[in-house]
């Protein structure tokens, strides 16, 4: 399959959501259909997009598994329409800003989750300038972690966030009432809740251009903790009193951490 490893045969879907992208769109199409794994579905939800956006996908034709363009109720509602569309054992979600780091990336999820029997896989995330991609601002380094680790404000970074269709089709897809935070209830009711078998994959997957709604602002900030600690309620659940606290505070070690290998390797 082009990267040296030989994959077993897992169907992976793609997702990729997106409302007036147009200016990011292509880059992130290109790092998915440039994959060196060939058993894979590209699924994009389109917001119904005014900017040309469509116009864009459109230009790659069947290479894009399904196109779906119409009104959504959001970021996480045009997500579930993408799962509930998906046909591959495994899903990942990739949004339009974000772009996949190199073509080896899906095989190297697939063989890692296959050698842990695992149902679920994340890895490491880079955070971009949104206008020159060479420029690393932040690194997310995930690290190896426990169940547990949600208690002391860890989380996997959920754009390299890789899981099982059954696992989703088991314990349900995205809320919508829990605003940013919908990401984080999510990986938190699969792999804290339910105890899904989680692997680690140590390696930059995913480039994320800088930005975000729930760090945006002080405001913005307060709103995420409020949602992060519906997070726990709504699954009924209890964390630390520090635990939704210390979520914030670990991202700030991320500006001063900086991948080993450049993002241009």
């Amino acid at each position: 399959m082009g990267t040296g490893q030989k994959h077993k045969s897992v169907k992976v879907s793609i997702i990729t959501v997106v409302y007036n992208g147009a200016s990011t769109i292509k880059t992130c199409i290109e790092s998915v259909l440039g994959q060196q794994y060939h058993d894979l579905e590209y699924i994009i939800i389109d917001g119904a997009s005014t900017d040309g956006t469509a116009e864009i996908v459109k230009k790659y034709g069947s290479k894009i598994a399904v196109f779906c363009s119409e009104p959504d109720g959001g970021i996480y509602d045009a997500m579930n329409k993408g799962i509930a569309l998906a046909t591959g054992e495994l899903i990942g979600i990739l949004n339009a800003d974000d772009f996949l780091r190199d073509s080896t990336v899906v095989g190297k999820v697939v063989n890692k989750l296959t050698a842990c029997q695992a149902d679920a896989l994340y890895a490491d995330l880079i955070y971009v300038d949104g206008q020159d991609s060479t420029i690393v601002k932040r690194y997310w380094r995930s690290g190896v972690a426990k169940r547990s680790s949600f208690l002391w404000g860890w989380m996997p970074p959920h754009p390299t966030f890789f899981l099982k269709r059954a696992s989703y089709e088991k314990f349900g897809t995205f809320r919508l009432d829990l605003g940013s935070a919908a990401d984080y209830e999510l990986m938190l009711r699969m792999v804290y809740k339910h105890g899904v078998k989680t692997a680690y994959l140590p390696e930059i997957t995913t480039v994320m251009r800088v930005g975000g709604v729930s760090n945006s602002s002080i405001l913005n900030r307060l709103k995420a903790n409020k949602n992060d600690r519906l997070a726990w309620e709504v699954n009924q659940l209890k964390p630390y009193l520090f635990s939704i606290w210390l979520k914030p505070i670990r991202k700030i070690l991320q500006f001063f951490n900086k991948p080993q290998r450049p993002l241009n390797n």
